[in-house]
């Protein structure tokens, strides 16, 4: 049997999505035993690699760092999966968007680093990636395949967007306990 070669992505975001995916408890071991883990912040891999067949990926697009990595992960995966609601829609990384940093986000560093730190210093250098100046969710960048909506999704959702995967079939998320928001 050929495993599936799994990726999970975070970006900008929390990582609660992958908390609930680590609360797929003793699943973990089933599905361990189906698919060869390729990336993720759960792991120590340092590069993205090619022929990925499914990626999570948790997170809006936030700074460059983030939109070159998005870029990577649908040029070397077959299905991404939009993993919670900051993928989705933005959600709370996207908040920042209000702060009218559409021509620049120089304003969102200045409200962050200068407007309320009690040492005002903008951070120089690489320490903090380059912002882009509006958050985005991933379809935004890149095509996604399926959306696993949730703040963070429950472990039942993940499993009920894998265990399809893992059979060769497309996931399908129907009902309020699989599709809401939040």
């Amino acid at each position: 049997m050929t495993k599936i070669r799994l990726a999970t992505v975070w970006l900008g975001g929390c990582s609660g999505c992958h908390m609930s995916f680590l609360d797929l408890d003793e699943w973990l071991f089933d599905l361990a035993s189906q698919v060869d883990l390729v990336y993720s912040p759960l792991a120590n891999i340092k590069t993205y690699p090619e022929g990925v067949d499914v990626a999570l990926v948790e997170g809006a697009i936030a700074n460059q760092d983030h939109l070159n990595m998005i870029y990577q992960v649908r040029d070397r995966t077959k299905f991404i999966i939009s993993f919670g609601d900051c993928a989705i829609t933005g959600n709370v990384t996207a908040m920042r968007n209000v702060l009218g940093a559409s021509e620049s986000a120089d304003s969102v560093l200045n409200r962050a680093y200068l407007d309320v730190d009690v040492q005002p210093q903008i951070p120089q250098g690489e320490l903090v990636p380059a912002l882009l100046n509006q958050v985005m969710p991933v379809h935004q960048v890149v095509p996604v395949d399926c959306y696993l909506p949730g703040c963070p999704p429950n472990a039942d959702r993940i499993r009920a967007v894998l265990e399809p995967l893992l059979q060769g079939k497309q996931p399908h998320l129907t009902g309020p306990e699989l599709i809401r928001f939040g």
